[in-house]
């Protein structure tokens, strides 16, 4: 059994050990030695001296540490990197050894080695009574200054228990092997207690690993995007680095949600899949994905881009798209003379004679329907559109009532030309991004979603972006980024903050099925109820959790969350000494002895949880526990923020220099066409990426 928390006795042995060599070799006729014995016996007396100093001092310093742990910051380039690990902090394995230590802390007789000394509390006291005091007021600050000469300093506001990692002192710097990132991380933490901090070391190791970065932020965290820029200009990435910020449109990179897929019906999905799918809703959100589905492959077989504002146009009016298609086929497929046979069906047309389904329609886009029914041209598009066209007016907006009003909130400002960008417009120079060409560029893309302006469309954009990589990520599987199956994937790190706002259909197959395309996801969010709440289903909530082999755990609130750690430890033995003593009478009249006492210690062993609920409850701010490797649990705390003298200050000066390194959007829609877009007109030159220099 240890026994540091005790008066350190060996520094009366240090003290005689050195005083005893240092009058053997000064004067050794005092010990009545030799000369030569007398410096012998001051040589060993003085390595007597080291072993029991050496000794005091690690008891000395575990207690210094359970009450003020040293102050830990590193600045971003001194980040430890490594092309085979990852860096999480610096701490140490915990084992039954750590248990039994946390444990001896609680005993009532070793709390004046564990909590601050009497003279430490009166200052505090001190500090806020003399606050208003003229003269005292200035003395009170003198005690709040963090500095070496003040040994009364307070504490680092970061709370909790620091005995949680004082029970080992040597610490060591905690890597991760990167080869199980593929398993995805999962960070739980309550509010302010260092997520992002975490996300920020991580993300800056892989900027500089040179991975393709994704950085998802629900709240649009100004200091996580001025850190994510920082780190890719230090890293000479600042040309792939694009912002994409709800709550900035006019400096924001575009992206259109639905614009591309593998499969048409992507589209529709992507839409529908934001709507409610409980109760009576379910039938409206199938009638809604017929109907989007019908407008994304006529637009497509148009040669036109799906995008929210065409399909929010024709969910309200599904005539001209229906004028648009039926014309174009019927040049493609029709009769020479089919418009005079049109003009001659519109000429007959009368509106009382009219079903009541067709009374408000066009007589034009009557006849085109009635015309096309008389020929035996049959397209599955036409069939679609035909069917849309012929329902009554009022019955189709009750039926797609569900999507209108996403539609609006997605339409509506200035988020619209994000969302639905003008690849014509050449006016506007803000560059329209794909996913791909992201990955082909290995890109660093920062996605800021303003959910606390609106919940709906941060949802509705953030899982159209996860259906876009996982439609992505199954193209790479199958053909490689470049359509050679057999190249090894580009490594992917996608970092998900507020993950509970993100969740939902679109992000399970990510976190199950794209790890083979290189896709390594760590997920950030508060408490595990966040995710269960947003799911709606505990069984697809334990679907998700199981998804995630990594786990780091720092402070959590919630009893549930903390166990999700705690009940996939061990139980292990720790050992309790008790002190136990009695005395009994002797009956014996004639015996000599009148009583007999005794004294013992006892060690009784007992099993315990390796760690408890409660430790992670306490946790200071900036530490966590990790679960790594298959179980292996790890006690590990994070660098505080230093300031850089290169970090940006404000959004201000991080788009002026993006400025300078924009790619216009006429460009890359050229690089990016899709397979299903017109062929380029050959008297013009294919242009490619070019960024201007300023």
């Amino acid at each position: 059994m240890e026994a540091l928390l005790r008066p350190p006795v060996e520094l009366w042995s240090t003290l005689v050990a050195f005083a005893t060599a240092a009058i053997a070799i000064l004067a050794p006729w005092a010990l009545m030695m030799p000369p030569g014995v007398a410096y012998g016996a001051g040589t060993v007396l003085g390595l007597i001296g080291l072993i029991r100093g050496r000794q005091a001092w690690r008891v000395l310093r575990y207690q210094g540490n359970m009450r003020r742990l040293p102050i830990y910051k590193v600045r971003s380039r001194k980040i430890p990197l490594s092309r085979r690990k990852l860096f999480l902090g610096r701490g140490f394995r915990w084992t039954q050894k750590h248990t039994q230590r946390l444990r001896d802390t609680i005993r009532p007789e070793v709390q004046r080695y564990v909590q601050p000394g009497t003279l430490y509390q009166w200052v505090r006291r001190k500090e806020v009574a003399w606050e208003s005091v003229p003269i005292l007021s200035l003395l009170a600050q003198l005690f709040r200054v963090r500095a070496w000469w003040n040994p009364l300093a307070p504490l680092p506001a970061v709370g909790g228990k620091p005995a949680l990692h004082a029970v080992e002192p040597d610490e060591q710097d905690v890597w991760m092997d990167i080869g199980e990132r593929v398993g995805h991380t999962l960070v739980l933490g309550t509010t302010r207690v260092g997520k992002t901090r975490l996300a920020e070391i991580l993300i800056t190791q892989d900027i500089r690993r040179g991975d393709v970065v994704i950085v998802f932020d629900p709240k649009g965290d100004a200091g996580l995007l001025r850190r994510v820029y920082a780190e890719a200009k230090r890293a000479g990435r600042t040309k792939d680095f694009y912002m994409f910020h709800l709550g900035f449109p006019q400096v924001s990179a575009r992206y259109n949600a639905i614009g591309n897929f593998s499969r048409i019906t992507e589209v529709a999905t992507r839409i529908a899949n934001q709507l409610p799918s409980e109760g009576n809703s379910a039938a409206f959100k199938e009638f809604a994905w017929r109907f989007v589905n019908i407008i994304a492959r006529a637009l497509v077989a148009l040669n036109r881009r799906p995008d929210y504002q065409q399909v929010r146009r024709y969910i309200n009016d599904i005539e001209p798209l229906f004028t648009e298609y039926a014309e174009a086929h019927l040049d493609a497929h029709g009769a020479e003379d089919w418009k005079e046979q049109v003009e001659e069906l519109s000429s007959k047309i009368s509106e009382r004679n009219l079903p009541a389904a067709l009374r408000g329609r066009s007589k034009e886009a009557i006849a085109l329907m009635r015309h096309l029914q008389t020929q035996d041209l049959y397209d599955p598009v036409l069939d679609g559109l035909v069917s849309a066209f012929k329902y009554d007016k009022t019955y189709f907006d009750k039926i797609v009532s569900s999507v209108g009003p996403l539609m609006e909130k997605l339409t509506t400002g200035n988020i619209a030309e994000l969302i639905s960008p003008d690849y014509l417009d050449e006016q506007d120079t803000r560059p329209i991004f794909e996913w791909m060409e992201v990955i082909r560029r290995k890109g660093i893309v920062y996605v800021g979603l303003d959910a606390l302006t609106d919940t709906t469309v941060a949802s509705a954009v953030g899982n159209s972006m996860f259906a876009d990589l996982v439609s992505v990520a199954g193209h790479i599987y199958k053909h490689g980024v470049d359509g050679d199956s057999i190249d090894t994937p580009p490594t992917i790190s996608m970092h998900a903050d507020e993950f509970n706002e993100l969740i939902g259909d679109e992000f399970v197959p990510l976190l199950n099925k794209a790890g083979g395309a290189g896709f390594q996801v760590t997920a950030y969010t508060q408490t595990w109820s966040d995710v269960e709440a947003r799911i709606g289903n505990r069984a697809k909530a334990g679907q998700v959790a199981g998804n995630f082999n990594t786990m780091i755990m720092l402070r959590v609130k919630e009893l549930a969350t903390a166990e999700m750690l705690t009940d996939q430890l061990p139980k292990v033995e720790v050992f309790t000494l008790m002190s136990v003593s009695g005395v009994n009478d002797s009956s014996d009249p004639g015996s000599g002895i009148d009583f007999s006492s005794r004294n013992e210690d006892r060690i009784s062993v007992s099993e315990v949880p390796l760690l408890t609920p409660a430790e992670l409850i306490t946790l200071p701010k900036g530490q966590a526990f990790a679960l790594l490797e298959g179980g292996q649990l790890w006690k590990i705390r994070m660098p505080l923020p230093a300031t850089d003298s290169d970090m940006p200050e404000t959004l201000t000066e991080i788009t002026n220099e993006m400025e300078r390194t924009y790619i216009t959007n006429d460009h890359w829609y050229r690089v990016q066409e899709p397979w299903w877009a017109a062929a380029p007109d050959v008297s013009e030159p294919e242009l490619e990426p070019e960024a201007s220099d300023g």
